[in-house]
C-alpha cells in the first residue's frame, strides 16, 4: 500500500512518542518511543526503548506487538495505530505483520535516520534499513512528519555524542 498523509491527529500521539523517546534517552537507551492506540482513539499501551540492558531486541515497536499479541483479540489488533519515532526496523515491522496490527504512523524514517548516522561519522547497522512496506507490503503506512524531524535528529545526536 502506498504511505499515506499525516493527519491532524496524528502530531499529538507522535509528541508522545518523542517524550518516550527521551526517557530512553535519559536512561541511557537509544531514543525510541512507540504507542498502541486502540479503534477508539485510547492509547493502551506505551513503551520506550530498552537496549541499554544488551538486548537489542527490546524495541518498543516490538514489545507493543508482543503485548497487543498477548492482550487484544485479532480483530482488534487490525482496528489499531502503532505510532512510533521511527520508523520500524524489518524486526519490529515483521512482528507488526505477525501479529496484525493496524496502521504506523512514525515521526522520521529509516532512511532519515540512517542518513543522520551518517552524517555522526557511523558505520551503517547490522540490518538493512529497509521500509516497513518492503518486510509488510500490505501495511498502512503514514510518515514521516517534517516538522518533527529536527527535534528526532536532536535525540539521536545527544545518545551518539554521549556514546562516542
Amino acid at each position: 500500500m502506498p504511505v499515506t498523509p499525516l493527519r491532524d491527529t496524528d502530531l499529538p500521539r507522535l509528541e508522545r512518542c518523542l517524550s518516550l523517546a527521551e526517557e530512553a534517552l535519559a536512561a541511557g537507551d537509544q531514543p525510541f518511543g512507540s504507542v498502541l492506540v486502540d479503534a477508539d482513539g485510547k492509547e493502551v499501551y506505551a513503551e520506550r526503548n530498552r537496549i541499554a540492558n544488551g538486548d537489542d531486541t527490546q524495541h518498543p515497536e516490538l514489545n507493543l506487538a508482543r503485548w497487543a499479541a498477548h492482550h487484544m483479540a485479532p480483530a482488534e489488533r487490525a482496528r489499531t495505530t502503532v505510532y512510533t519515532s521511527s520508523e520500524h526496523c524489518p524486526m519490529c515491522a515483521a512482528a507488526h505483520g505477525w501479529v496484525g496490527l493496524g496502521r504506523i504512523v512514525y515521526a522520521s524514517s529509516s532512511e532519515q535516520l540512517h542518513g543522520w548516522l551518517r552524517g555522526f561519522g557511523l558505520a551503517a547497522g547490522r540490518v538493512a534499513p529497509l521500509p516497513i512496506e518492503t518486510v509488510v507490503p500490505d501495511a498502512l503506512v503514514c510518515g514521516p512528519a517534517p516538522q518533527l524531524a529536527d527535534r528526532v535528529r536532536s535525540l539521536h545526536a545527544r545518545y551518539y555524542d554521549a556514546h562516542a
